[in-house]
């Protein structure tokens, strides 16, 4: 069945790599074999004349398969399960004197031993695990097969045909695109390596088309709906395209380590075109704003047509279509958000704030970040590779960070392994580790050029891992299963094995939170509006009997969301005297004038307090982030909300800013409801409100989602969303 050729290809191989799903070459409808009588005609012998899939939505193979709700007309299954199809002959089939087989063939250079070429037997019984092809029945001239594929075949898109022996060869059905089938992972079968044994979970993780994911601040923790769309048309072919696009070897598609890897390193497009080019540097030209993005669909579509990698995405975006590729393909995937993650180049489990003697902070010498949050992946599969007990959630990150066996990709990480610090096994587990347990850690450099650690902080990093709830919008706090609590012994020693394994502090921090002084230190930042006054509220506290002075010091920033500071837009010193066994507060005016005109996309300010006790010279150093409140996009509906029935959909939106808006784009969509779409208005002026009206039909019944995001030249990160019940239609 493979492709003969002259060429050695480097004298390694007889066929050329099968890299590509896309890519065709025909089997011969006939192979005969020796001398062929004169008078031989082929339709004297069993001939094929149809055959049928039973692939509509509503037949069981699809249903059975929970392959219903891709919009897609070819047969698409799931690997390790049967289904059904019925062959037509030219005669009444005879299973004493005629033999027949299915043939599966996958890409331009089907082998056998490769799994790209499946010739599937008729077995008179069917055997788990195995390829196999069992008559149901016979009716006159049609037989009905039930066939079953391996659990762990390769996933993408086969040709398929029959093929009849005769005493002087095979004959074969020809090349007939509706005839094509999709195989998918298969989280309902025990024997594939992505099985979940709860319903519930594989409702959520791989049926649901609409997820949210959490962004904002710790302390102000938002969200946004995401329409994953892993069924809509043209997405699958699209996520096969990627693997495509990655040369990734056809053998190796039925592997979701490989599969996952590859898609952590092809979602982003920093060395591979891959599928989307990020961009933090708040400047989108020739391109579309990452919170301008409500779903994967666009993007994926967008990249499948053009063939060139689409702007621009952020984390979270790049999660998002991740997820889409992971849960379409069949394997189980969440979206997960770690606050206050760990940017730390060299994986030391460190992160250096250097400061001047005067408390500001050093930014020459400062160069690891604190992400305020960091959106990443993970996808359920055993690991076979992993000693036993390493297998379920694994992180997969596509946004490229660091390079990983020389590309920008990150896992999969077994979740357990990081908790317990077995960082030694693959993939990236130091990388992740580091995301989540890194201390802060304090220096000051001197002018002599000597560095004094003043201070520890080891619980700021990784201080609240979420991902959606299942089987609704709320919140599921996952950081106990990355971590232990802190000081407890089980954290410790997960610490000492990391260590152990290769992970270095860089610097010896014991003893240096030993010390504890009289004089605490917090700040508070009250809720704040964008474009409004708000305060910061710093308090400082001493718990002895002395009497002491100290020098404060108040940094405001604009930061993207990475914790990388763009502009300083406010600073202030301070005196302040405290009596024994007293408290005294500080109030800090922040105007909005001083921050409006550097806003970055996302609206987060970053403050950093530090102050130094005179009497004892002890450094105290605390910093916060916190995200504007943003208006949001409002989202009404009008008529009957059934499938089929036409409803009105109104989206607007009032500018609460004392400037004018310019260059402002909306965009809706809605799985189900209504194909991405977004139109263009010039300007909005301060206190006006824009009002879009669009007619949508919905296909989909069931609880859906209308989302719109705004963007304009000055602000970004504008959001809405409505909750819909579409009903089904009623019987004629």
């Amino acid at each position: 069945m493979s492709e003969s050729s002259g060429a050695t290809f480097g004298g390694r191989r007889a066929v050329p790599p099968n890299t590509s799903n896309a890519s065709e070459n025909d089997p011969p409808t006939m192979e005969l074999h020796g001398l062929v009588p004169r008078g031989f005609n082929r339709q004297d012998y069993l001939n094929v004349t149809g055959v049928h899939l039973f692939k509509e939505r509503w037949d069981s193979n699809k249903v059975d398969h929970h392959t219903d709700k891709y919009s897609n007309n070819k047969l698409i299954v799931r690997r390790g399960q049967s289904f059904y199809i019925q062959i037509d002959f030219n005669r009444p089939y005879n299973p004493r004197r005629d033999l027949f087989r299915v043939e599966y063939v996958i890409g331009r250079y089907p082998q056998e031993n490769k799994g790209t070429y499946i010739p599937v037997s008729v077995v008179s019984e069917l055997q788990s695990g195995k390829w196999g092809a069992k008559v149901i029945t016979r009716e006159d001239r049609s037989v009905r097969l039930s066939i079953q594929s391996s659990p762990d075949c390769i996933v993408g898109k086969f040709r398929m045909y029959v093929a009849v022996w005769t005493p002087y060869g095979v004959i074969r059905t020809s090349r007939n695109p509706e005839t094509d089938t999709y195989i998918l992972f298969n989280p309902w079968c025990e024997e594939d390596a992505v099985y979940l044994d709860n319903e519930k979970e594989r409702e959520e993780y791989v049926l649901n088309d609409i997820g949210v994911i959490f962004y904002g601040d710790f302390s102000d923790i938002k969200s946004r709906s995401w329409s994953y769309g892993q069924f809509e048309d043209g997405i699958l072919d699209a996520c096969l395209y990627v693997m495509d696009r990655a040369k990734m070897d056809l053998s190796g598609r039925g592997n979701p380590i490989k599969v996952s890897r590859v898609g952590s390193a092809m979602i982003n497009a920093k060395d591979d075109e891959g599928v989307i080019a990020g961009s933090w540097d708040n400047v989108y030209a020739y391109g579309i704003p990452p919170s301008a993005w409500t779903g994967s669909v666009d993007i994926l579509l967008e990249y499948r047509s053009s063939e060139n990698p689409v702007r621009y995405g952020q984390c979270w975006v790049f999660a998002g279509v991740f997820n889409t590729f992971l849960r379409c393909l069949g394997i189980p995937a969440r979206v997960v958000t770690n606050y206050f993650s760990a940017h730390d180049n060299n994986a030391n489990l460190q992160l250096d704030i250097f400061l001047e003697e005067d408390g500001n902070v050093n930014s020459k010498l400062t160069k690891d970040s604190v992400w305020n949050y960091h959106c990443w992946n993970e996808a359920w599969m055993t690991r076979p590779d992993l000693p036993i007990g390493f297998g379920g959630w694994q992180v997969v990150d596509s946004t490229p960070q660091e390079n990983s066996d020389g590309m920008y990709r990150c896992g999969p990480a077994s979740v357990q392994a990081i908790k317990h610090g077995n960082v030694c096994f693959q993939f990236d587990a130091p990388f992740v580790f580091a995301e989540v347990n890194s201390d802060l850690v304090y220096i000051t450099a001197k002018k002599d050029g000597t560095h004094v650690v003043e201070t520890l902080d080891t619980t700021h990093i990784g201080k609240l891992i979420v991902t959606k709830e299942v089987g609704g919008d709320g919140i599921k706090d996952i950081t106990d299963t990355y971590k232990f609590q802190e000081g407890q012994e089980e954290e410790r020693l997960a610490l000492g094995t990391a260590l152990m394994y290769g992970a270095k502090k860089s610097l010896n921090t014991e003893g240096v939170v030993k010390s504890r002084p009289d004089v605490h230190m917090n700040f508070e930042v009250e809720n704040a509006v964008l474009g409004r006054d708000f305060k910061v509220t710093i308090t400082f506290r001493n718990n002895g009997p002395a009497h002491y002075t100290i020098t404060a010091y108040l940094s405001g920033n604009i930061t993207f969301y990475t914790g990388v500071a763009k502009a300083e837009f406010k600073n202030k010193t301070f005196d302040v005297t405290l009596e024994p066994l007293s408290f005294k507060k500080e109030e800090v005016l922040i105007q909005a004038g001083e921050y409006m005109g550097q806003l970055l996309e996302q609206a987060f300010l970053h403050f950093f307090v530090t102050a130094r006790v005179n009497e004892t010279k002890d450094v105290l150093a605390k910093q916060k982030s916190i995200v504007l409140t943003i208006p949001k996009v409002i989202i009404k509906v009008h008529g009957a909300q059934v499938v089929g029935s036409d409803m009105v959909v109104t989206v607007e939106f009032t500018n609460p800013l004392k400037e004018t808006l310019k260059n402002i784009w909306i965009y809706l969509d809605g799985p189900g409801v209504t194909k991405p779409i977004r139109k263009m208005f010039q300007e909005i002026q301060p206190n006006s409100t824009v009002k879009w009206e669009e007619v949508c039909r919905p296909w989909v019944s069931g609880p859906r989602k209308l989302m719109a995001s705004l963007t304009s030249d000055s602000l970004r990160h504008v959001y809405g969303e409505l909750d819909l019940q579409i009903q089904r239609r009623p019987p004629m």
